[in-house]
């Protein structure tokens, strides 16, 4: 089942069964393992690349011992795999890990029952035989052979991508996406793993393009790097790139020739992976990707602008009293500008922080138009958004993809230009999340007879992906904009919407402890010590939230933190907090040292299209089954099944990021905060995690933390093109840029 490679000289072979999984990444692979050696009583330290590892494994090692300045003596592995153990026990363990799909611990006990230090050779020659056993019938049979020829084809693989020294945790999906093929196509050009296997970089690539024997100045190593640093730059957030940022972080990435640079970017151009354009002299790069997607929406405003109103001309000073009564409100004076605006514009943007009457205007405009017999459709970025656009309007409310009929199997949308939404008006809630690529996607999905109306608040942080089209449009000064500043009476007294924008004017000052009886919304709880920090949010989150508010431990309060790493990170918390709040669990598995158990709470962490469950979703955990390893979580009471490969998709969510967070809400929200997340301590920052919560706000941290965040607005400018390209689409496209800034301001 195993071939070794040949060891070099200085070089030697250990093999052992893990104690402990001391440390993994799932992005690069890179392990430290406490390995027990059979000649040894002690336990050694092992470091190195797998693809995947657990406790009870029988490990190869091949490498050299080191002595550490800082961890001491430890065999630093060049070669690191999983192997066939030769006892009983080992094997049992082996076949309970999870490495073979289809077989949990209960069946690894029946196999080494029935056939002892030969079960591996039953199961790779005669595995027919295994049909006489319990629990085996032909649908687990499949699966067991299926599972085992998996493992053998991934071995392979891992030997040659060892042999030529990738880090990588992602062997299984580079076997699942280039399936027999692997390594030849890999041999041919490894800078493709960049773009077809998540988890693999650029310098685990070039690393194997080096051991492989590509020059260093190779043309192709120039143009992947080329391609790597634009999408690292898109990860940041920029969409169009300037010559001078482009090639200083290029040559951060690569030492080469300027004349293999210039080539290499001549030849990306010429073949169309990148579009290059010239503004007064000065060039910018854009993957042509987001080229193509700033265009398209920036010709798909152009295009849904021109056309007619959906409705006939609605007189606002009849049919906004006539709502106000309807609905048993009134609205002031800056609220009835912005149904007016909305009513006469084919697109519009509202804007404005909380508390500033966005929903009461929404359901204004629906309350006018139901009764013109209009057909609407909301949507939404997250499940969690359209679920409470749905709650505010009383109208059933999409994710943006479930509104256009994303399709698992043809993996695309089934609506777009040539098969539009049909709808008079589309309402799109929290705008601010969307980038650049789904905007553009979305917007061609609309019909140039609807009319098209956004809201959302352009200082949250902008989207996780590229670009900041809320902001593109706004700043482009060509379509209509309502900018909402007023609080109305009612917000007045939540002390959470009045601090918010606070923060967000960067006028807000720590409150002076509330020792008082009264309870307050709003609290900030003074903390310098990490330790204590921890300590504080613990207590705060397992019983004081819980006795004075009289909130759900796990469904009320939401841990949010700026960070995934260090003490105050998420899997830090998560961790704690796991054990205070769900100690008693009956059943549970463990990845990579994380025990997930039935009761935990968990997110999911990439849009999984073929589930229907999508980034920043959260559950519970509902059934683990250890024998399988396997587990459903429950999301909003649907119950989707994980194995254990795809575990990796979910984490706890008992704290999560605040990017993580965005579109949602929360009846409590906790806040840890320290000097230690320095390089995240930005205003939009905490003012995203504050809006998130709608009854109760507590920031426990460092007050030198809190003060730096709302002081510090030095967010850098995402560089985009948008706002120009639609500013720039025709003279009756555009409103004229001196009122720009005072259009609609309503405050």
């Amino acid at each position: 089942m195993n071939e070794s490679p040949t060891l070099s000289p200085g070089q030697e072979r250990i093999t052992g069964v893990v104690d402990k999984v001391s440390f993994f990444s799932e992005s690069s692979g890179f392990t430290v393992l406490r390995l027990k050696i059979k000649e040894d009583r002690d336990l050694v330290t092992v470091v190195g690349c797998v693809a995947a590892v657990n406790s009870g494994q029988h490990i190869e090692a091949v490498g050299c011992w080191q002595n550490d300045k800082t961890w001491g003596i430890q065999f630093k592995a060049t070669h690191l795999v999983v192997i066939p153990p030769d006892t009983l026990e080992g094997i049992t363990k082996y076949l309970s890990s999870g490495m073979v799909k289809g077989i949990g611990q209960h069946l690894a006990k029946v196999l080494v029952k029935a056939y002892g230090m030969e079960v591996f050779t039953v199961i790779e020659e005669h595995p027919e035989q295994l049909l006489g056993l319990p629990g085996i019938g032909k649908k687990k049979l499949l699966q067991i052979i299926a599972g085992w020829s998996e493992q053998k084809a991934i071995k392979k693989i891992m030997l040659f991508l060892h042999s030529h020294g990738v880090s990588t945790s992602r062997i299984a999906r580079i076997f699942r996406v280039y399936g027999d093929d692997a390594v030849a196509i890999v041999s041919a050009n490894p800078y493709r793993l960049i773009h077809d296997i998540p988890g693999i970089g650029f310098k685990s690539a070039d690393q194997i393009a080096r051991n492989i024997g590509i020059p260093m100045d190779s043309p192709l190593r120039a143009r992947a790097g080329i391609g790597y640093t634009l999408q690292e730059l898109s990860l940041e957030g920029h969409c169009k790139v300037p010559e001078p940022m482009l090639l200083d972080a290029f040559r951060r990435l690569l030492t080469m020739p300027e004349s293999v640079l210039e080539e290499a970017l001549r030849q990306e151009l010429s073949i169309g992976t990148i579009v290059a354009i010239e503004e007064e002299g000065k060039k910018s790069y854009y993957m042509v990707s987001l080229f193509r997607a700033e265009t398209g929406v920036a010709k798909s405003i152009r295009r849904i602008m021109q056309g007619v109103l959906p409705w006939k001309n609605l007189d606002p000073a009849k049919v906004i009293p006539k709502a106000e009564k309807q609905s048993a409100i009134e609205l002031s004076e800056s609220q009835r500008s912005a149904v007016a605006l909305a009513l006469s514009s084919k697109f519009i943007v509202i804007t404005g922080g909380p508390g500033v009457g966005k929903t009461t205007i929404i359901n204004t405009i629906l309350t006018i138009l139901e009764a013109e017999k209009l057909t609407v459709l909301l949507c939404a970025p997250t499940g969690r958004a359209a679920k409470r656009l749905s709650e505010a309007t009383g109208m059933e409310a999409k994710t943006i993809h479930r509104l256009l009929e994303f399709d698992p199997f043809l993996r695309d949308f089934r609506r777009g230009q040539s098969n539009p939404l049909e709808a008079d008006l589309v309402i799109v809630d929290e705008a601010s999340m969307i980038d650049v690529v789904l905007m553009n996607r979305l917007l061609a999905a609309i019909s140039s007879r609807s009319a098209l109306m956004f809201a959302g608040d352009v200082d949250q942080l902008p989207p996780v992906g590229p670009g900041f089209v809320l902001a593109d449009m706004i700043n482009s000064c060509a379509v209509p904009v309502v900018r909402l500043t007023e609080i109305f009476r009612q917000a007045e007294s939540s002390m959470i919407i009045v601090n918010a924008h606070r923060i967000n004017r960067g006028e807000f000052t720590i409150p002076s402890h509330n020792t008082g009886t009264e309870l307050s919304d709003f609290y900030v709880v003074p903390s310098e010590s990490t330790a204590d920090i921890q300590r504080r949010l613990l207590l705060v989150v397992a019983d004081r939230i819980p006795e004075r508010f009289g909130m759900d431990r796990l469904n009320d309060i939401q841990v949010l933190t700026p960070m995934n790493k260090g003490p105050l990170g998420t899997r830090a918390l998560n961790a704690l907090l796991q054990e205070r709040l769900n100690p008693n669990a009956r059943r549970k598995i463990v990845r990579y040292e994380v025990t997930y158990a039935e009761g935990d709470k968990v997110i999911q962490l990439v849009n999984n299209y073929d589930k229907e469950v999508f980034n920043g979703d959260i559950g519970r955990i509902a059934v683990v089954d250890e024998e399988e390893s396997t587990l459903s979580v429950l999301y909003d009471g649907r119950e989707v099944l994980y194995e254990s490969g795809e575990l990796e998709e979910i984490a706890l969510a008992y704290a999560i990021t605040i990017h993580k967070s965005q579109g949602s809400e929360y009846p409590a929200v906790v806040i840890p905060l320290s000097m230690q997340h320095f390089t995240m301590l930005e205003r939009n920052l905490i003012y995203t995690a504050v809006t998130r919560a709608k009854k109760l706000v507590m920031i426990i941290g460092d007050p030198r933390a809190l003060s730096t965040a709302v002081s510090n607005k030095r967010s850098s400018q995402r560089m985009t093109g948008l706002a120009a390209m639609i500013s720039g689409g025709g003279e009756d496209l555009l409103y004229s840029r001196s009122s720009c800034s005072a259009s609609e301001n309503i405050s």
